[in-house]
């Protein structure tokens, strides 16, 4: 029960929805060049991608299936939203190579639009495009300390940095490292010892301890 409510939860916030009316980020090639940094929406992240030219996108994305067949065709196929969550919950990834219609997913593509936060320079386009193309294949996958985001960034700016994942550590500190937050733990810490019967100093030392710990986090 628990695996599938975690599966669930994932599935919110990683499966795509294909918009199928959309199909205008593959019309036109000619605003892409090689070494362009892509993104696209997701539900609730960004998804990003390097592109290699001729209607070709590198991107790390997590991935199941190269972890239980060599099958080089099956694998080649595009990653299903149930492939992604099972490579989540691996931690496997791959960095691999699709068509721009398959990376967007009938998502808008956006262009190069890192470009204004991230205060190092871009390098040159080549040197990209080649570092994307050296870094194809498997990879272990992290959500916070390694995934597409770290990977672009490498690939275009020289360092494997993710503003998603500091923006998410952020949101997070906020809210459990707040007074708010070591006042609820306090309270509910003493209510289950109390209901349990284990209220001894020393539990009751350690509740507070940790409440203490948050409030000075805070």
């Amino acid at each position: 029960m628990p695996i599938m409510f975690l599966y669930q939860l994932l599935s919110f916030f990683f499966a795509t929805s294909k918009k199928e009316d959309d199909a205008s980020s593959e019309d036109d090639l000619t605003q892409y060049k090689r070494g362009d940094l892509l993104e696209v929406p997701r539900t609730l992240f960004t998804h990003f991608g390097i592109y290699l030219g001729e209607g070709r996108v590198a991107h790390l994305i997590p991935d199941i299936l190269p972890v239980v067949t060599r099958n080089k065709a099956a694998v080649a196929k595009m990653v299903s939203n149930n492939r992604l969550l099972l490579g989540v919950l691996a931690k496997a990834a791959s960095v691999r190579v699709d068509s721009l219609r398959d990376f967007a997913y009938g998502s808008q593509v956006l262009v190069n639009r890192m470009d204004g936060v991230c205060k190092q320079p871009a390098l040159d386009a080549d040197e990209v495009a080649r570092r994307a193309e050296k870094l194809l294949g498997a990879v272990a996958y992290s959500l916070l300390w390694y995934n597409c985001e770290h990977y672009v960034m490498y690939c275009r700016y020289g360092m494997a940095i993710s503003y998603q994942t500091y923006q998410f550590c952020t949101t997070v500190r906020k809210i459990v490292c707040s007074r708010t937050s070591s006042y609820v733990t306090a309270l509910c810490g003493a209510v289950v010892l109390l209901y349990l019967g284990c209220a001894t100093p020393v539990t009751l030392l350690a509740t507070l301890l940790l409440s203490f710990i948050i409030w000075m986090a805070a």
